[in-house]
Parts: structure tokens; C-alpha cells; sequence
């Protein structure tokens, strides 16, 4: 085999090679919304629908109970350990073009090119990973901008807005008791009007505390397991020389799609779908960088609430609806 006919070859495969590395960044690029904190046992069931959100929503992140906040960092330092352990998809996928790179320049050797062969082989999966990379993190930033972000203002919304909606019936058939069992009776405990204002206040102080950075804000009105994945967001737009900006959050429409009681605790889960501003900007100066500073946009999310029995509501869940 020529070194001619080896170089082309070498092309072809890097041409494959950059549109398998591709695949797994367009798919990482789409829009999603921002997941995190527990919704106790229910975590992983799906969220009752609601004319608010009759659509779906599952949890994203590692269960913790409210109870457990001493434990919380090592619990959350545990789950980002776990979860750098696994390799990605798109790892997978550069770690398999690479080999197949990297046997291609072998085969070259082998079948007479010599280390010329091997070289450009070398010189072609340096390209191709380089090229990869910076597509991949320009792609990133860009879907974590386009996630729903929160803001820092609240519009009023009165206490007939948020409906408890009742259980549908369940089907019968193979596997439909666990089914029955978890949907039976998604409110199972009813809320008072000042809950509503609550909820409704916790949205916009929580939106208003990351506008601002506030930490310890934070910490006072979620659960660690938020305000923790909050921080690190925090620590990783500063490095970045950036900042998330929100404002003009307007409450739509809300809805009480579940409430229950476990081990000594009161949650509620509510659709809550709102407008607002959202957007990236430079710390000096205020240079928008991803979003719109004047072009609001809807975001329809599932907001878990804990408290202790007589106690206050903090934030313990955040799920995009699907």
C-alpha cells in the first residue's frame, strides 16, 4: 500500500471520526432544564400531571432525605465521585475512534508504509481530538445556557391558581398494583393558602439569591443538596469570568400535582410554569454572552418543598418538565 493511498484512507477516517465525535455532542447540546435536590421516596417515580404540566418528569440526581444535612457534602462528594467514575458515552465513542485511528497507522506500518504511515495516523488523531474538543465545549456552554435558568423577581398569583388535581384511575394488568400503589393518592394532605404564598415567595428568593451568588442564602431557604450543586455552578461561571443574570420572573400558572408524609417530613410538589429574562453575562462589564437580556422566555418546572412537622418550607427538588 503507496503512502498516497494510506493518506487518503487516513482522511476518510478522520472524516468518520469527526462525525461519530458528533453524535454524542449535538445530543449532549440539546435544550433541557436544570435538575437537581431529591424528591425523597418519590425520586425516582414520575411526577403526577397537572394541567400545568401534563407532561412528565423524572429525578436526575442521587436521592437524599432533608433529614440527613450533616451527611450531605460526603454524600454529594460520593455522587460526583460515582459519577466521574462512569465513562461518558461521547468517552466511549473518542476512546473507540482513537483505537481505530491509532490500528489504522499500525496496519500502515505492517503493510509496508513504514513509521511515515504510523506518524500521519498520529498526526491525524491529534487533529481530530483537538477539533472534537473545542466543538464539544462550545457546545456545551451552549446547552447549559439554554437550560431554564432562574431569576430574581415574582409576579402575585392567587391561591385558586394552584388546584390539587386528583389521582387517575389506575390499569389493570401485569405489573399495574406498584403502579396503583404510587398513584393512588399523589395528594395526600391538603395545603393551606399560606403555603401557596410560600411557594410563591421561595420561587423568587431562590431565583433573587442566585442573580446574586448568595450562599448563604441559599443555605437558609433549600436543602443542602441544592444550595451544594448551586455553589459549584457558582464557582464554575467565576472561573469563566462570568455571571448568570436573570430578572422580570412572572408566575403563570401553578398546580399541586403531589403532597405526602415520610419519616417525619411534609413535601409538596408543584408545576409551576413562569417568564422570564435570562442571561450570561461578563462580570467586568456586563457583556451578554449566551442568552437575551430583553427577550423573556417560559419555563414549566416541577418545584419539590420539604418541612419539618410545624416547621418552615425549603426548596429540596427542581425537575424540568419533559
Amino acid at each position: 500500500m503507496s503512502l498516497i493511498s494510506l493518506a487518503r484512507r487516513g482522511r476518510a477516517i478522520a472524516l468518520i471520526a469527526g462525525a461519530l465525535l458528533l453524535v454524542p455532542i449535538i445530543a449532549e447540546a440539546a435544550p433541557g432544564g436544570r435538575s437537581m435536590g431529591s424528591r425523597g421516596s418519590r425520586s425516582q417515580s414520575q411526577v403526577a400531571p397537572t394541567p400545568t404540566a401534563p407532561g412528565s418528569s423524572f429525578q436526575r440526581s442521587p436521592t437524599q432525605a432533608p433529614g440527613t444535612s450533616a451527611a450531605a457534602p460526603a454524600a454529594g462528594a460520593a455522587g460526583a465521585a460515582a459519577q466521574a467514575a462512569r465513562p461518558s458515552m461521547a468517552r466511549s465513542l473518542m476512546m473507540g475512534v482513537a483505537g481505530g485511528l491509532l490500528g489504522a497507522g499500525l496496519f500502515g506500518l505492517l503493510s509496508g508504509a513504514g513509521f511515515g504511515g504510523l506518524a500521519g495516523m498520529l498526526g491525524l488523531l491529534f487533529q481530530v481530538a483537538l477539533i472534537g474538543g473545542l466543538i464539544w465545549l462550545a457546545l456545551r456552554l451552549f446547552r447549559r445556557r439554554s437550560e431554564p435558568q432562574l431569576a430574581s423577581a415574582g409576579g402575585p398569583l392567587s391561591r385558586e391558581a394552584y388546584q390539587p388535581q386528583p389521582a387517575a384511575p389506575a390499569m389493570g394488568g401485569l405489573g399495574g398494583g406498584a403502579a396503583a400503589a404510587s398513584a393512588a393518592k399523589p395528594v395526600e394532605f391538603e395545603l393551606q393558602g399560606a403555603d401557596y404564598g410560600t411557594f410563591e415567595r421561595l420561587l423568587t428568593e431562590v431565583q433573587a439569591a442566585i442573580s446574586d451568588e448568595n450562599i448563604a442564602r441559599l443555605r437558609q431557604i433549600t436543602t443542602p443538596e441544592i444550595s451544594g450543586a448551586l455553589e459549584e455552578e457558582f464557582a464554575d461561571n467565576a472561573r469563566k469570568g462570568l455571571i448568570e443574570k436573570a430578572a422580570e420572573v412572572k408566575l403563570l400558572q401553578g398546580d399541586l400535582a403531589e403532597s405526602w408524609r415520610e419519616d417525619g417530613y411534609e413535601y409538596a410538589t408543584v408545576a409551576m410554569r413562569f417568564s422570564l429574562l435570562t442571561a450570561m453575562v461578563e462580570r467586568n462589564g456586563g457583556k451578554v454572552v449566551e442568552g437575551h437580556a430583553t427577550i423573556p422566555r417560559e419555563v414549566t418546572e416541577h418545584w419539590t418543598f420539604v418541612r419539618s412537622r410545624g416547621g418552615e418550607w425549603k426548596v429540596t427538588g427542581i425537575q424540568p418538565v419533559e
